[in-house]
């Protein structure tokens, strides 16, 4: 599979100086971490499950996750079992390659090998599991169940811990929880491609909810604690995780307080009808949250609805600038150092201090690609949800 895959050979060719690599559920851990991207969540209830991620990945989705836990009631769980087993046999005949990377999002350790055994021949199709409410107390018991699954099933499972429990919010047990928390997943750090963010949990333990006008980094007791999970989990000094930015709440247009966020000037001349529906449906607050996703050290995004998809990847495709300089500090070598003025004449690139944001860089322009030299993201959001720019 790989990022863009749904546009056409010319699209591509158009758009990218280097275009997206391939990936897969066997790839290197920190490969899918870094490519995960858009992230879509689905309740494994959906009576044509099957049918939503064939359509899914027609539209360029390349990782989902089939949610056992809080997207349905205490009622469902049973039913919805069976309809993620049924739904999953139902796939079998389609190519690995041509799905995205299919997680399920668990309730408790015993469903992972109870899954595991369910879902039989099917289990090829699964690329891990996802850990919610993971303290170093509740998550110890998940790891244990995956690798029990890994036994009986023949073939490597991942697992991505969700942290939301309020002992990791607040303040008097954040930092000891969030170590302790760190120490139980570096025991399976070959297992775990990124850990996830479960902000909407964080904001429940106060009663907040921010409006569409709002980014998550506006209520500042949620910037906190992502500031404090990256710190954390997210240091670049190889021991260090993909963390991915919490979940966009809304899909349609609401009463707006503020003025829109979306400057005029990209759109100018060539997509203001795509400018206009991104602010109809309150977009432009979801691609400023993108981008402080990023400058805040998170990359990829829990999505809860289609729409979200194109504009999380058009942001993580690496800028034909962002390129071009982090290929010249890393041309460097791991013993040169200095200052070297950019190619762009706009700045000066400080080898030793952004060498690992190149590196960092270069690893999203694997997965992701490399725009064009004057293709930014207004021509690479037109091209993802196929209106002209």
């Amino acid at each position: 599979m790989r990022h863009y895959r749904h546009l056409t050979p010319a699209q591509r060719r158009a758009l990218f100086h280097r275009e997206p690599a391939d990936f897969g559920p066997a790839s290197p851990v920190r490969t899918l971490g870094v490519a995960l991207g858009a992230t879509l969540y689905c309740p494994a209830t959906r009576p044509r499950l099957a049918a939503d991620v064939r359509k899914q990945a027609d539209a360029g989705v390349v990782s989902m996750v089939l949610c056992l836990e809080d997207s349905i009631s205490d009622a469902e769980v049973e039913g919805a079992e069976e309809n993620l087993v049924r739904q999953f046999h139902k796939l079998l005949s389609e190519p690995e390659d041509a799905l995205p990377l299919l997680f399920v999002r668990v309730r408790v350790p015993e469903q992972i090998t109870d899954l595991t055994r369910r879902l039989g021949p099917a289990i090829r199709l699964l690329t891990g599991f996802v850990l919610p409410k993971f303290t170093a107390t509740s998550g110890p018991a998940f790891l244990e169940a995956l690798t029990g699954a890994e036994v009986m099933c023949g073939r490597r499972l991942l697992a991505m811990p969700v942290l939301e429990s309020p002992e990791l919010l607040h303040l008097e047990t954040r930092a000891d929880g969030l170590r302790a928390a760190a120490l139980v997943v570096d025991k399976y750090r070959e297992r775990i491609p990124a850990v996830r963010l479960g902000v909407t949990d964080f904001c429940s333990a106060y009663g907040l909810r921010r409006s569409p006008d709002m980014t998550a980094y506006d209520v500042h007791l949620v910037a906190s604690v992502i500031a404090d999970v990256v710190n954390v989990f997210g240091r670049a000094d190889g021991t260090g995780y993909t963390v991915t930015g919490p979940v966009w709440e809304y899909f349609r247009a609401q009463e707006r307080m503020f003025k829109p966020q979306l400057r005029n000037s990209p759109f100018s001349g060539r997509a203001e009808e795509l400018r206009a529906r991104l602010i109809e449906h309150d977009m432009d607050s979801l691609l400023q949250e993108i981008e402080l996703d990023r400058a805040n050290g998170l990359l990829g995004k829990t999505c809860i609805h289609p729409s979200h998809v194109a504009p999380v990847h058009a942001l993580s495709v690496v800028s034909h600038e962002e390129y071009s300089d982090a290929v010249d500090i890393v041309g460097a070598g791991p013993e040169g150092g200095g200052v070297l003025r950019s190619a762009y004449t706009n700045k000066m690139n400080e080898v030793k201090p952004h060498r690992a944001w190149a590196a960092r860089t270069l690893q999203r322009a694997e997965v992701f690609g490399v725009a064009r030299e004057g293709v930014d993201f207004v021509d690479l959001l037109a091209a993802g949800i196929g209106v002209a720019a």
